[in-house]
């Protein structure tokens, strides 16, 4: 019987030191514009935090939103614009914007359209594609064509900048409009046109901790990562603008 209890004594040891050294996941919601910065940051982060996974979700903001309302179990929340995160606002901790993005024409390499700046998407015959009103470069893109007095009539609306920037890669639209930072990692698979009407659409992008976040303790030091001098490197590389 002693010894029996011995051999309990030590499994249960043996289990409570498993646990301490249990993996945690951190979750993250990030707009699809911050696919490229925010994975290169999370890789940063797991190196930094022995024993921690960083799953990041990327979509469209406004779907993010929805499933943040609907429930989904998330630690942090990086939207593209403030409207979306404000959907969310009971269920987040105050928001700051870490950074900032501004729309770019794009077009098939070698710019068979001959596609010369904003003005031209509504040319007749161009087959341009568009984010959905609905999502941030979406209401970016109405923004840009109210302050230029531009009609552009789409041959599609997507759910998020990357389905653009793929339908324009792809030869599948003679035209569309992105962020500068996708039009930057796509690099020469598409063409880049700026245009000055994109500077008064500027998109500010928030990030925030959800109330309930699962890991409290990560989700607030990924926000300073992101916020801090390393994170704002990253993002300036990708081609964002500052807060």
């Amino acid at each position: 019987m002693r010894k029996l209890a011995l051999v309990a004594a030590a499994a249960l040891a043996l289990a409570g030191c498993g646990s301490i050294g249990a993996a945690k996941t951190l979750t993250v919601f990030a707009a699809a514009s911050l696919t490229e910065s925010f994975t290169a940051l999370a890789e940063e982060f797991e190196a930094d935090n022995a024993g921690v996974e960083v799953v990041v979700n990327f979509a469209g903001s406004s779907a993010l939103a929805q499933q943040i309302g609907e429930g989904a179990a998330v630690d942090v929340f990086a939207s593209a614009d403030e409207g979306n995160m404000g959907k969310v606002a009971d269920q987040v901790l105050p928001a700051q914007v870490f950074a900032t993005n501004r729309l770019v024409v794009v077009t098939p390499p070698g710019n068979p359209a001959r596609v010369a700046g904003l003005a031209d998407l509504a040319r007749d015959g161009l087959a341009v594609v568009l984010c959905a009103p609905q999502v941030p470069c979406g209401s970016a893109s109405v923004r840009v064509e109210e302050a230029a007095g531009v009609d552009i009539l789409p041959v599609s609306e997507e759910q998020d900048v990357k389905a653009v920037l793929t339908k324009v890669r792809l030869g599948e639209a003679d035209a569309g409009l992105v962020y500068v930072t996708d039009a930057q990692a796509a690099g020469d698979e598409v063409g880049v046109i700026d245009f000055p009407e994109s500077e008064g659409a500027v998109n500010p992008y928030p990030i925030a901790m959800l109330e309930n976040a699962p890991q409290p303790g990560l989700a607030a030091k990924f926000l300073a990562l992101v916020t801090g001098a390393d994170g704002q490197a990253e993002l300036g590389r990708a081609g964002f603008g500052t807060p």
